[in-house]
């Protein structure tokens, strides 16, 4: 049988809203009611209440707790139980606040990089559906990124020592005896500028040969093999042992005196990396500018502005000192390889000053030239150019040079793949590794008025392999546009050669030199002995064992120099370890040297 659900009594109110008064109302009147039971809701879910309590007063309520964003809480207040405590204790305020919405569901994250952040206001793109390839991706590009970061790290730790041992090496000892009269930081250098006027030609020496325009075709794909060329002499002399400038200088054509050599590595002092000296010599109101005995000038540094370390051990073939060597034995020979062989050649008012009757000399003239530095003050320089082109009828100089890659590793970029097709990487890269041997060449070509200067790519046979080299391409540049392409500024070079040159001039008579500083970018000028750098370089007999290894040795090709007999002059030979195998090799003199096969 079914139970019958039983409603009890509802009193009616007639005196109002809502139940019944129960204090002016019998307890029999409403026993079936529950009492003392407040009319409120019992779950949060559940929004039961009154109705409406027009009897409430919220005049002294406080404003601030009541719901925001009701802007009619005034009228609506008949309404609003929220803040009605004591009727609905279980309806507080302050526990709803403590209660928030969480939502799980993480938020999109970008998917096209940084950038994605500044375009949210723009039409968003599809998701891609492969999310977990992407992020594999990802995460494999992280991986190989941070390999390569340890790579590189601890490449670069193994050879830091030996790095920083070759840069803070100096050129020349310093003596005690020495006195440093001034030093001057490349930062002033910065902001010198002077202009010369047109510079004039007092005197052209020696022959030219006339440049193979075949060269400029060369490409990786059909390289040409790089001969040697035992028998022509080169000269590097130094300003003093010039007998043409002795001449000029007897003769009162100039007050300065000085090679190109010299005046570029004055020009592009403040690229420089590793250190070098130029000795400076007043005698009267002359000023000499010349180089040591064995100095560096004559070799080509490599990799001098480079931050990849190279190996110092002399014994190594990429060390600084050999790559120094091997460079100087490739431009020399590359000057005279691109040459056309038919016996034409242009000659001008002397011969070549250096050389002796008979000898075969390397296609070289040599312009002294004149630039006036002042009212009263002139330089004379001894400039180089090594051919002639014949363009519209007219004859043009080159000055050729040739850069060398030792091993792609080193440079990160091969020169075989590259080349053909990213040249201007390769010259970008050559750029920043070898910024101060580039600008010395253009500066070279600018005091000589070159028309052209040919730039040579020479490259190794095999990156162990340092005796063969292969020309994979030449190009050529106006110097002075190429000057500007490596933001080499004319004026600012001649600017820092008319300081020094006036700062040399207010010094007593005597010889000093300049030293660049091996571990800063500054130069010193130290005033020196008058017989400083004469007893360096003494010509002895060789001891016996010695003598008899030259004997062995004279059928290794060598590079060989020998002495120039023009005043006095001292030969120095080193013997230099390269791949395990004692080789002949030397360090520039005041003289010539003959270059042939480097092993």
């Amino acid at each position: 049988m079914v139970g019958v659900f039983e409603v009890g009594a509802v009193p009616f109110n007639a005196d109002g809203w809502g139940p019944l008064d129960f204090s002016t109302t019998t307890p029999a009147a409403s026993t079936t009611l529950p009492l003392h039971v407040p009319f409120a809701p019992f779950s949060r879910s559940e929004k039961l209440g009154r109705i409406a309590d027009f009897t409430r007063n919220f005049a002294n309520a406080n404003p601030s707790n009541r719901p925001s964003g009701k802007p009619g809480s005034a009228s609506e207040s008949p309404f609003d139980f929220s803040l009605d405590l004591d009727a609905f204790p279980l309806a507080n305020p302050d526990d709803d606040s403590s209660f928030r919405l969480v939502d799980a569901k993480p938020p999109t994250r970008p998917k096209f990089g940084p950038k994605w952040r500044f375009n949210q206001n723009r039409p968003q793109l599809p998701q891609r559906r492969d999310e977990e390839v992407e992020t594999r991706k990802r995460e494999a590009e992280k991986e190989r990124a941070r390999r390569d970061r340890l790579y590189n790290l601890n490449r670069s730790n193994q050879n830091q020592q030996r790095r920083e041992a070759a840069i803070f090496k100096s050129s020349v000892d310093i003596q005690p005896e020495w006195n440093m009269l001034d030093q001057i930081p490349f930062s002033t250098f910065s902001k010198l500028s002077f202009n010369v006027p047109e510079p004039e030609d007092l005197l052209l020496c020696g022959a030219l040969e006339y440049y193979d325009r075949s060269f400029d075709r060369i490409t990786p794909k059909n390289e040409r093999r790089l001969e040697r060329f035992k028998n022509r002499n080169f000269f590097k002399v130094t300003t003093t042992d010039d007998p043409v400038i002795r001449r000029m200088a007897n003769e009162d054509k100039a007050t300065v005196f000085a090679t190109d050599t010299i005046l570029a590595t004055l020009m592009c002092a403040p690229r420089s990396v590793y250190s070098w000296d130029i000795v400076i010599q007043r005698v009267g109101n002359k000023l000499f500018f010349d180089k040591r005995d064995g100095s560096q000038l004559d070799l080509l540094s490599v990799h001098e502005t480079s931050q990849e370390p190279l190996p110092e051990a002399k014994d190594d073939i990429n060390s600084a000192y050999s790559l120094s060597v091997e460079a100087a034995y490739i431009n020399q020979n590359f000057s005279q390889q691109v040459l056309l062989s038919d016996g034409d050649k242009v000659s001008f008012n002397e011969p070549n000053p250096f050389a002796n009757e008979g000898d075969e000399v390397a296609s070289v003239a040599y312009r002294y030239r004149r630039w006036k530095l002042d009212n009263d003050m002139y330089l004379v320089a001894r400039c180089e150019v090594q051919s002639v082109v014949e363009v519209n009828n007219q004859k043009s100089f080159l000055t050729l040079n040739a850069l060398n890659e030792f091993d792609p590793k080193y440079s990160g970029v091969d020169w075989r793949q590259k080349l053909e097709t990213q040249r201007g990487a390769v010259l970008a890269t050559e750029l920043k590794n070898n910024a101060n041997k580039l600008a010395k060449w253009t500066a070279q070509s600018i005091l000589a008025s070159a028309d052209l200067m040919k730039l040579g790519y020479v490259s190794r046979v095999h990156p162990r392999d340092h005796f063969n080299h292969v020309i994979l391409g030449v190009v050529g540049y106006k110097p002075k546009d190429f000057a500007v392409q490596i933001n080499l500024n004319t004026a600012n070079m001649w600017g820092i050669v008319k300081s020094i040159v006036d700062l040399c001039m207010k010094l007593n008579e005597g010889k000093y030199v300049l030293v660049k500083d091996p571990s800063k970018p500054q130069v010193r000028i130290y005033e020196v002995p008058a017989d400083a750098f004469e007893n360096d370089y003494v010509e002895e007999p060789l001891p016996e064992e010695e003598q008899r290894l030259w004997h062995k040795l004279d059928d290794v090709r060598g590079i060989r120099f020998s002495a120039l007999g023009v005043g006095c002059y001292s030969l120095s030979v080193i013997l230099l370890f390269v791949g395990g195998q004692r080789s002949r090799s030397c360090i520039v003199t005041k003289g010539r040297f003959e270059a042939q096969n480097f092993h």
